[in-house]
């Protein structure tokens, strides 16, 4: 393993702030290095890569939650340890999520572009929640923003029929 004496992403803090991105982080990292399956239920790792994985992990993590876990010798147990611990998150922050994109409304930015971000911020929350948003819901969402006087506009808009939301954010940001 190289390098790893420098963290490669933010270490996760006892509050289990940014948990969700955290565990984003370390499967992708995992895997990529390799040890992804050391990680996974019935995984066949051998004894050096389950090591290699959990020192990663234990890179990782914040001074308290290593004291915590400090006896754990087995990147599995870790990780279904911190899944148990703060996956009760998601319960969390979906019905804020849901209230954000509920409450999304164009006019609340100055640009197209900042309700795009916005928009994109919203649903990856929502994603990592496990709630599925599609295209369909992105333009359908973009659709009702327009106010009443812009109905018009808006069944324009409806009427050539887009399929990727990215297209219609494309077409409001050279008519902003």
């Amino acid at each position: 393993m190289t390098n790893i004496t420098k963290r490669k992403f933010v270490a996760l803090k006892t509050s289990g702030k940014k948990y969700m991105t955290w565990v984003l982080d370390a499967e992708i990292h995992l895997d990529a290095m390799g040890l992804g399956d050391a990680i996974k239920d019935k995984n066949k790792a051998s004894i050096q890569d389950c090591a290699k994985a959990l020192i990663f992990l234990r890179h990782h993590l914040d001074k308290g939650l290593k004291i915590e876990y400090l006896t754990v010798k087995d990147p599995l147990v870790l990780w279904n340890g911190l899944k148990e611990r703060y996956d009760n998150l998601k319960l969390v922050t979906l019905p804020q999520t849901r209230y954000d994109w509920a409450h999304l409304r164009l006019q609340d930015f100055k640009s197209v572009s900042e309700y795009n971000s916005t928009m994109f911020r919203i649903t990856s929350k929502l994603k990592l929640c496990e709630d599925s948003i599609t295209d369909y819901d992105m333009l359908e969402k973009t659709f009702t923003i327009f106010r009443t006087s812009n109905m018009i506009l808006q069944q324009q808009y409806r009427e050539k029929g887009f399929k990727k939301h990215s297209k219609l954010i494309s077409l409001l940001l050279m008519a902003e």
